[in-house]
């Protein structure tokens, strides 16, 4: 839970996040990423886009550093890997962290594989019905059909 800036857990202290983390009971909340290093992850940013690559280092802000990093762009039933390289990740851009199971499929059988190409005029195919569906309805704001 978060208090005032500061991060309260239940049965211990409340933690300033720019405090060091001294006592050996607080630990776990440094290393909670240190579980998955040198494994492949998926990086959900505050902006939408979703990176995979491997985990090669962090630090207590969830800055992350991929290493063979991509991103998946997905657009319907259609998606593309765009290859990043070497990918330095600011952590308050980070919503969400995960493993991928490599053992298990990643994307559904329906899902086609595009080039960059299809996949970037797919998006833009996309986000230009997106505006038009917004302009609409700022034009038909004047009807109340409340």
């Amino acid at each position: 839970m978060v208090f005032g800036g500061f991060f309260q857990y239940p049965n211990r202290k409340i933690i300033a996040p720019s405090m060091s983390l001294a006592a050996s009971d607080d630990i776990f909340l440094s290393t909670s990423l240190a579980s998955y290093l040198d494994k492949k992850l998926l990086v959900l940013l505050r902006d939408g886009r979703k990176l995979l690559g491997l985990l090669r280092s962090f630090d207590q802000f969830a800055n992350v550093i991929l290493e063979g990093a991509c991103e998946r762009a997905i657009v319907g039933d259609i998606y593309c890997d765009i290859p990043l390289g070497l990918y330095v990740i600011r952590g308050e851009n980070v919503v969400l962290i995960g493993e991928l199971d490599l053992d298990r499929e990643e994307l559904p059988p329906h899902m086609t594989q595009v080039s960059e190409e299809e996949i970037k005029r797919a998006q833009k195919v996309e986000k230009d019905a997106s505006d038009l569906k917004g302009t609409m309805r700022k034009r038909m704001e004047f009807l109340d059909f409340d």
